[in-house]
């Protein structure tokens, strides 16, 4: 289980004047699929990002299964059991798919085993074990390999940066299936930053963070209605 306790955080601007980006932010997260939406500005990249370690908050704490884990950086927590991606993935010329997946599961995976976390996401294997992850592949195409390499992982938090960013319409329709597939699959909890009422449906709770704040939470059942009613959400035809 993830607990954030009292986490606020404050960036220097260019004047050294601080602007606080988040403010008090507490909260427990132990269900399978958790979507974190809200305004823009909101603070809600910078909080995905501070359970990753990839940055420190200003002050607070983070745990994960009791353990407070505040002081590691981003590369224990990995260790710990924590993945992140990026609302862009990154692209690693001369670095096979194939390399990318035994990299992520950290330990010797044969080619039919890399295959099948391909499968799982909807791509013929055939087609990418053997691919670059450079430049030759499209943005759907780079988000359902890093959904893999999350797969080969199996860890307890994976965290999904806006995932709908940058990918066509019929991208996007077939990273809802595969989210749907993770969620069946994963032994662990799913945290999606997003704006995306598709992704929100199947949410199993939707938290709002606005103006670096908690402003709502709760059961997707009780959340979606007031975030369309409230002109909240981003519909399918808007990616």
């Amino acid at each position: 289980m993830l607990e954030l306790r009292d986490i606020t955080y404050a960036a220097q601007e260019e004047d050294g004047a601080e602007k606080e980006i988040l403010r008090g932010v507490s909260l427990k997260v132990d269900e399978r699929f958790v979507a974190i939406t809200g305004p823009n500005g909101g603070g809600k990249s910078t909080l995905a990002r501070i359970i990753a370690g990839i940055i420190a908050p200003t002050s607070g704490q983070v745990l994960l299964d009791g353990e407070d884990i505040t002081a590691l950086g981003v590369t224990e927590r990995a260790r710990k059991g924590i993945s992140f991606a990026f609302q862009q993935p990154v692209r690693f010329k001369g670095i096979t798919v194939y390399d990318l997946l035994r990299y992520a599961a950290g330990k010797k995976i044969s080619v039919g085993q890399a295959c099948d976390y391909l499968a799982r996401v909807g791509m013929c294997a055939r087609d990418y074990v053997n691919r670059e992850v450079n430049a030759s592949l499209s943005g759907g195409e780079l988000k359902r390999i890093e959904i893999a390499t999350i797969l080969a992982r199996g860890t307890k938090l994976s965290i999904f940066d806006e995932p709908e960013a940058g990918i066509d319409l019929w991208s996007f329709s077939n990273l809802i299936a595969v989210f749907e597939k993770l969620y069946e699959e994963i032994n662990g909890s799913i945290m999606i930053i997003t704006h995306q009422e598709r992704i929100l449906e199947i949410a199993d709770r939707i938290i709002v963070i606005a103006n670096g704040a908690i402003s709502e939470d709760g059961p997707r059942e009780e959340m979606l209605p007031k975030l369309i009613s409230g002109g909240q959400c981003a519909k399918l035809s808007a990616v």
